[in-house]
């Protein structure tokens, strides 16, 4: 019990061009589907200096991405007491974990793997958009697109607030990409609500979704709640918001052909490799014909095609290569 009222930030070790770096752990929300603050227990977070301390030791490491990783990442900043209650640890957040991240030397990105749409406030997203290393990328878990299946799982925001999320990032980032986590099927979803999240997706300007179907867990308020959805029915919703889903990805390609982009390229060790392939600032994964020059490395590149592996092909517009160094930033970027 003891061991889940700590936190030691942490990170992977595997790959070469980018890491996860872990800076946050547990949840105080216990939102009605969810069994993660039973078996991760309540908020808390390292120190700043302590997540700062790692991230310059993944630095040295030549590693150029950080994913900032997290149960609830913008929630950085809470300690859990003896009490089993979270308490904030002075003045440190969010943001100013990743004010203090960005002037890490050596890393020349860093990526919020998923942000809580009431937390990803004005601060963060005029941060990000002017930010030396954070990249143009935002996911935020959005669960349903009707106010009143978000009432019934306890989110903490409902769609009105969504949207003005999402609004303000493009106002700030019109090239940023957005992805959006969906559940289809719980209990009390009928069609009607479903259509309802199928609309409001297609409303705002998000440009990927991740859709789960909702399965029952023990210990949870959701499992005990009346008005259950048939699986097959489930199911179907889960086909028909992938496919939507799809059609949103290839429309956040489409918009940036014709653009230059910088692309981080993975370092792979495959030596009969014919491709080499990396993702934009803005979350495009781009796939050249392989050279070893470029692994590892960050390069500007035209983007001319999307082809049926959910990949742009295009052409490297320099031979110069950037390491340790970042791209102009968000403010400076033109607006696609």
């Amino acid at each position: 019990v003891k061991e889940v009222k700590r936190f030691i930030p942490s990170y992977n070790a595997n790959d070469r061009t980018r890491t996860f770096l872990k800076v946050q752990d547990g949840c105080d929300y216990f939102c009605s589907f969810c069994t993660i603050p039973l078996a991760r227990g309540r908020s808390r977070s390292g120190t700043i200096a302590e997540t700062v301390a790692l991230a310059e030791r993944i630095a040295a490491s030549g590693v150029q991405e950080i994913v900032l990783t997290g149960v609830n990442t913008g929630d950085f900043g809470k300690s859990s007491s003896l009490g089993g209650s979270s308490t904030l640890q002075g003045d440190e957040d969010f943001l100013s974990l990743i004010r203090a991240l960005d002037e890490v030397d050596g890393i020349a990105r860093f990526r919020i793997s998923s942000i809580e749409p009431n937390l990803c406030h004005d601060g963060i997203i005029d941060f990000v958009a002017g930010s030396k290393r954070f990249v143009p990328h935002f996911h935020m878990p959005l669960q349903s697109g009707s106010d009143a299946i978000l009432e019934r799982m306890r989110r903490r925001y409902d769609t009105k607030l969504y949207a003005e999320r999402v609004a303000r990032i493009k106002e700030r980032m019109p090239h940023a990409c957005i992805g959006v986590d969906v559940i289809t099927g719980t209990p009390g979803e009928t069609e009607e609500e479903f259509l309802r999240t199928h609309a409001f997706l297609r409303s705002i300007a998000v440009d990927y979704l991740h859709v789960f179907t909702y399965s029952e867990r023990a210990n949870t308020t959701a499992v005990r709640m009346e008005d259950t959805v048939p699986m097959e029915v489930r199911r179907e919703r889960t086909k028909q918001l992938r496919i939507l889903g799809g059609k949103l990805l290839r429309a956040h390609y489409e918009r940036h052909l014709g653009t230059v982009r910088p692309v981080l390229f993975e370092a792979g060790d495959d030596p009969d490799a014919t491709w080499i392939e990396g993702f934009t600032d803005n979350y495009v994964r781009v796939s050249l014909p392989y050279d070893p020059a470029l692994a590892n490395r960050i390069a500007p590149v035209a983007l001319h095609h999307i082809n049926g592996e959910n990949q742009v092909s295009g052409e490297l517009i320099a031979r110069h290569l950037q390491q340790h160094t970042q791209w102009p930033t968000a403010a400076h970027q033109p607006a696609h």
